[in-house]
């Protein structure tokens, strides 16, 4: 349930807006009803706390606080090959409570693991995979572009099917991330998680794009999931550098990054129904956490890639975050 506050301050703004442009308190009010309405009659209800809590916070999780679940970002991408069966195992060997996998498509439509729209960074291969075969990405070798690539040499791109059966296996959670592909996603995840139903209290789907989880919702209400966001995305880089050169294109982008963040916080997490919501870890803090606290709604820090900041996650926030080693320090991620 929205608090009251959030309530009265999200249809008031609207009806002071809306009165500001048409000068008509009864046109301000019918919108605002309207508003009211859409939102009352297309929202899902979030997953209940009690279910929810099982994947975020399962029983015997590997962290130093049985509270805090520790996320293999890819898989773990700095300690095997990101978003592969290797990466899965050397993620459960090493302590993480779950993996985090990005969910993509073969040309002929085979879900697979993979994180960029062409194989060019992580594997032996080139193209997009929107124009390689299934049988094509089978031949890469997804160790090729890795630091360890000797000890992993051979690994292959695996599918959805073939991740999730591993992670159940060795009792992982996962956290589903989609880029895209909205209807293609939460069809091939319906199907998954159909067939293998632990998934309901093991893992849930995360992506920066409303639309998918909506889609999600639409077709699997019981399912776990989670917004993803990073302030400032639309006109700026993970490390802060403009995005454009042209000022007014940046000054343009930056509102509509003030706009973006407003909605995340106080309309789209809620349309959506959310159990969680993943935040780069620069914008988290104690009160962030409350905030949402409040809201029923827990969150995720990525991408803690430090023992400093591991420590600080774990110890002073207690709350879950992702990270791209289980073993040591590594390079940041934004």
């Amino acid at each position: 349930m929205l608090p009251l506050g959030d309530e009265v301050a999200l249809h008031s703004l609207v009806f002071v807006l809306v009165l500001l442009g048409t000068r008509s308190p009864l046109w301000s009010a019918v919108l605002t009803t309207s508003l009211y309405c859409f939102l009352a009659m297309f929202r899902f209800p979030q997953v209940a706390r009690s279910r929810a809590r099982l994947v975020l916070q399962p029983v015997g999780c590997g962290a130093e606080s049985a509270r805090v679940s520790v996320i293999a970002h890819r898989g773990g991408a700095h300690d095997a090959p990101e978003n592969t069966i290797a990466a899965i195992r050397e993620a459960s060997k090493n302590g993480a409570t779950g993996v985090e996998l990005d969910l993509e498509f073969s040309a002929d439509g085979v879900p697979i693991l993979m994180h960029d729209e062409t194989v060019d960074r992580t594997t032996n291969g080139s193209g997009p995979l929107c124009q390689l075969s299934f049988k094509e990405l089978r031949q890469l070798d997804a160790a090729a572009k890795h630091r360890l690539r000797d000890k992993f040499a051979g690994e292959k791109i695996p599918t959805l099917v073939e991740a999730v059966e591993e992670c159940i296996k060795l009792q992982l959670s996962i956290y589903f991330d989609v880029k895209g592909h909205a209807d293609e996603a939460a069809a091939a995840l319906t199907d998954v998680y159909k067939k293998h139903p632990v998934l309901y209290n093991s893992s849930m789907v995360c992506s920066f794009e409303p639309k998918v989880i909506y889609r999600m919702r639409q077709r699997d209400p019981d399912v776990v999931t989670a917004l993803t966001h990073r302030p400032w995305s639309l006109s700026r880089l993970g490390d802060g550098t403009p995005r454009f050169s042209s000022p007014w294109k940046h000054y343009w982008m930056t509102l509509m990054d003030v706009l973006l963040d407003w909605a995340h916080h106080h309309v789209l997490w809620r349309f959506c129904g959310i159990s969680a919501f993943l935040m780069q870890k620069n914008f988290v803090s104690l009160d962030y956490v409350q905030f949402w606290a409040q809201r029923g709604v827990e969150v995720v820090a990525w991408t803690i890639n430090t023992d400093v900041e591991k420590a600080y996650f774990q110890k002073v926030l207690r709350i879950n975050y992702i990270t791209d080693s289980l073993v040591g320090d590594c390079e940041p991620h934004f």
